[in-house]
């Protein structure tokens, strides 16, 4: 029992700290309000049903980026991951791109698309887009190849062959990608939603 309680001390004591501080003044309420008034405050947002409200469209917002920008990376990864030629055309030019952070391209996102919808989205899109394409590219191309060899052999091929043996064997790295795609998502709408609220 006490074994379970020792990691909890270090966050305790420092909300305690945290409380003590701004009671006495020492952090600005205006800087840094108390714990007790944070939790009063989300109570009454809470209550009032504005802290759903606004916690729904965040998430509406969020998810449709991540469908926009999630969705075309699954399919430019499995089109670079299957065809060489596509991986020819398009593969050098999206790895260029994927070296510039999201963050840099914020200038650019409240230039070409104000701070209205469109910017939340696309900054949100653009970020989620290379972890899934990545992680789809290389799930594709690291399916054994022995594997598909066997299939081909039993009778599989085209669609049979994609569906049953390579998408099934590609599908760890793609839930990896999709992972560290929703950790990315909610800093990216933070960002975003800061900016447009300033």
């Amino acid at each position: 029992m006490v074994k379970r309680l020792v990691p909890w001390l270090l966050p305790a004591a420092l909300i305690v700290a945290w409380e003590l501080a701004s009671r006495s003044g020492v952090l600005s309420a205006r800087i840094l309000p108390e714990p007790a008034a944070v939790l009063a405050a989300f109570w009454q947002l809470l209550r009032s049903g504005e802290l759903a409200h606004h916690v729904g469209v965040s998430a509406a917002r969020a998810f449709s980026a991540l469908a926009i920008g999630g969705g075309l990376g699954l399919l430019l990864g499995l089109l670079t991951g299957t065809w060489r030629q596509a991986e020819a055309l398009l593969d050098t030019t999206l790895q260029m791109l994927r070296n510039i952070p999201a963050l840099a391209l914020i200038p650019l996102v409240i230039l070409w698309f104000g701070i209205d919808e469109a910017a939340k989205l696309v900054l949100v899109a653009v970020g989620v887009f290379f972890p899934i394409y990545l992680n789809t590219f290389h799930g594709i191309r690291n399916v054994d190849r022995d594997l598909i060899e066997m299939a081909r052999s039993y009778g599989l091929t085209g669609w049979q062959l994609y569906t049953q043996v390579i998408l099934p064997g590609a599908l760890p790295s793609i839930l990896v990608g999709l992972r560290f795609s929703l950790g990315l998502m909610w800093v990216l709408l933070i960002v975003a939603e800061t900016l447009s609220a300033q």
